[in-house]
């Protein structure tokens, strides 16, 4: 679902520039196909422009789990049924991956969660949803590829949750910069999403709300 050539767009940097605060309680990092081979004509910009994204993405995962805040990976299982996670990560990060970058640099922990999702929604045909409900999560951080594809229907399915929406614009990447500009703005605008960076990104206490 996320075949795409990407690059990050920049929806209303006056609002994206100011620091948030998150609670830990509540809170889950997703990470949406970002363990992917990559491996289709014409995916040579994708692959220039996602891997920076997931040095970023790496770094900011790292925060939120010395943080507390527990990671989601939400992957695309391309249609392999009778394959499981562990074997998506080994195809997508051995040698003959074109995208093997990004995802030895977005490697799950044993101590992360994966849901394996058959469309481009992470809420359609999986454990979503109990999971979340399970770990208490109110608020969610939507990352990955790609941003106008899977990230979008993600956000849209939390948003019909009631669950708080961030989309850290500097961690999402889609098939061009117009269109991952659009589909920042659906989030901010449409779906009442935050889009402010991951740098300016900051968790704190447990108990407390959001403070912007």
């Amino acid at each position: 679902m996320a075949r795409a050539a990407a690059t990050s767009g920049k929806a209303r940097p006056d609002r994206a520039q100011r620091a948030v605060t998150l609670p830990v309680s509540g809170t889950a990092l997703l990470l949406i196909d970002v363990i992917n081979d990559l491996a289709f004509e014409g995916s040579s910009a994708l692959v220039a422009q996602a891997e920076p994204m997931a040095s970023r993405l790496a770094a900011f995962k790292r925060r939120a789990g010395a943080a507390g805040v527990p990671t989601l990976y939400v992957n695309d299982n391309f249609g392999q049924w009778r394959s499981d996670f562990r074997k998506t990560v080994a195809h997508c990060t051995s040698r003959s991956s074109p995208g093997r970058v990004v995802s030895r640099r977005l490697r799950p922990s044993a101590r992360d969660y994966f849901v394996l999702k058959p469309k481009h929604s992470g809420f359609f045909g999986t454990t979503l949803d109990p999971l979340l409900e399970t770990l208490g999560v109110r608020r969610v951080i939507l990352t990955g590829i790609a941003g106008n594809i899977c990230v979008l229907f993600t956000a849209n399915d939390a948003y019909m949750r009631d669950l708080e929406i961030f989309a850290p614009r500097d961690c999402i990447v889609s098939n061009t910069a117009t269109e991952n500009d659009h589909a920042l703005r659906q989030i901010q605008n449409v779906l009442k999403g935050d889009v402010t960076e991951s740098t300016r990104l900051k968790f704190g206490s447990r108990r407390a709300g959001a403070r912007r």
